[in-house]
């Protein structure tokens, strides 16, 4: 199978979807493209389009990994210094964003986009049996907790359709009109609730191996309901669930960290689950979200790297790393000079290397998803178009995630915690020397630092922070009982009048 979501763009089959909440501020006078949408689900092969169309959603919500990075005190938004460009990621950097950031804007429409694209499969899930039906519903339901808790994990208490309890995601298309009675959640929690109970449906319906790289497999609704959990505080039920993943036999830990973030190593034993990307088709400023490339790669790139210079390939200079976490590394950690790149250090390696700094002179860069030379072709701009596969869920993250429950939990296992940390701790060093063996709050505290670590530069920072309460004494700006999430965007809001029936968040 091809490592993109291309072998089928059906846009035609469930792109009127885009019409009702991403696509246009006019859909309220769209007539959508519903004519065939119920005639359709009548074999195997259009169950499969459906699901690659639900797929293909994940590859424009880029945002969310940048950003959660930009709002933590990882990085630095970055770009152009001449202008400051990019406003809108420096507002949510100083914790100031409003309710008309755009970037903010493309995170609620698109994470809605690709909610709506699972609610279309699984309002059909029953209309035709085939062998193999129970997987591709599974995944489905994958999906749609999967864009819920981006978009929970951002806004905070989101509109759903529910049934009349409020304890089920209704299994149903939201339909122009439905924003007009759309409510949200009752809180976060209930939010948290109605994700997990589509994840344990997940759990239960996939097939433990995926058969294509797009697709998951019943690790990755594991994982995700164990990192559900964990959010949720519920550290027995997170233990129990990311136990199985690790049980399972169907991941490990790649040997060389570096391997996990070249292209020819996607989709590895290590992954669970990759966002996949190609530069096959064009893109461009007017429309960032029409090719399949990575835009973040081009955003994260160095600015004004010469065509001529080894290994990487220019960029905008964005998500910038900062010291504070260059320092967080310690002695002999291999992963350092794989995560961080010096660029300083770099030029005066390689002939031939320049620069322009970006915004706030870091003098680093995100390495993982640094554009590489190799990876250009001739397909539309170069700078925003790459290849490189977004690692969401990773094994290493499972093990740390285990770790945190598993000392969280009451009571406690700390050897079991220790045992997992130092798992992904051995990797790092090459050796057992450096294994934790403190206990209680220092190894949860163990815990945190190597999350910072051996995660930086793929997006969880910043709820990491959040969710365990730490973000107001490590993130600059951040108003407790605000920062926590962001705004809705108003648009949004007008176009659902929906200004006073579901109200702004807090203190925006």
């Amino acid at each position: 199978m091809m490592k993109t979501y291309n072998i089928y763009k059906i846009l035609l089959v469930v792109g009127f979807m885009s019409t009702l909440i991403a696509c246009t501020d006019d859909f309220v006078t769209v007539v959508p493209k519903t004519e065939n949408s119920e005639n359709y689900f009548n074999n195997q092969v259009e169950y499969e389009r459906a699901l690659i169309g639900a797929y293909d959603a994940l590859q424009p919500t880029f945002w969310n990994v940048l950003l959660g990075e930009i709002a933590s005190d990882n990085t630095l938004p970055g770009g152009d210094p001449g202008i400051v460009d990019g406003i809108d990621t420096h507002s949510v950097h100083e914790m100031n964003a409003n309710e008309n950031n755009g970037v903010l804007r493309s995170i609620w429409q698109w994470n809605y986009v690709g909610l709506n694209r699972a609610n279309y499969i699984l309002e059909f899930q029953d209309k035709t049996d085939f062998e193999g039906r129970d997987n591709i519903i599974g995944q489905a339901y994958f999906l749609r907790a999967y864009f819920a808790f981006e978009l929970t994990k951002w806004f905070g208490a989101i509109p759903l359709l529910t049934n009349e309890e409020g304890t089920r995601i209704l299994n149903k298309r939201i339909q122009p009109g439905d924003q007009y009675t759309m409510e949200r959640v009752k809180d976060i929690k209930t939010a948290y609730s109605l994700i997990e109970k589509d994840l344990i449906d997940a759990v239960q319906k996939t097939n433990l191996s995926s058969s294509a790289s797009f697709e998951i497999g019943k690790g990755a609704a594991q994982a995700l309901l164990g990192k559900v959990y964990l959010f949720d505080k519920k550290y027995d039920e997170a233990a129990i669930v990311l136990q199985d993943v690790i049980d399972s036999g169907e991941y490990s830990l790649v040997a060389d960290y570096n391997e996990i973030f070249e292209n020819e190593n996607e989709n590895n034993v290590e992954s669970l689950f990759e966002v996949q990307y190609s530069n096959y088709a064009d893109v461009d400023w007017n429309c960032l979200q029409c090719g399949n490339g990575n835009v973040a790669v081009g955003y994260s790139g160095i600015r004004d790297y010469p065509e001529s210079a080894p290994f990487f390939a220019p960029g905008y200079g964005y998500n910038t790393p900062g010291q504070e976490v260059v320092d967080e590394f310690e002695a002999g950690d291999l992963r350092k000079d794989v995560a961080i790149l010096d660029i300083v250090d770099w030029a005066s390696k390689n002939t031939g290397v320049s620069y322009t700094l970006s915004w706030g002179e870091t003098g680093y860069y995100n390495r993982k998803y640094l554009p590489r030379k190799k990876n250009y072709n001739t397909h539309g701009n170069f700078a925003l178009n790459h290849p490189n596969n977004y690692r969401a869920i990773r094994y290493a993250d499972v093990l740390l995630m285990a770790a945190e429950a598993y000392n969280e939990m009451t009571p406690s296992n700390d050897v079991l915690a220790q045992t997992y940390l130092n798992q992904v701790r051995s990797r790092a060093f090459g050796d057992n020397s450096h294994n934790v063996t403190v206990t209680g709050e220092d190894l949860t505290n163990a815990i945190f630092h190597e999350r910072r670590v051996e995660l930086v530069g793929e997006g969880h920072r910043f709820f990491d922070l959040v969710r365990t309460g730490k973000a107001v004494d490590e993130i600059d700006g951040f108003t407790i009982n605000k920062n926590e999430i962001f705004p809705i965007p108003l648009v949004e809001l007008e176009l659902a009048n929906a200004v006073e029936r579901w109200g702004q968040n807090p203190g925006y």
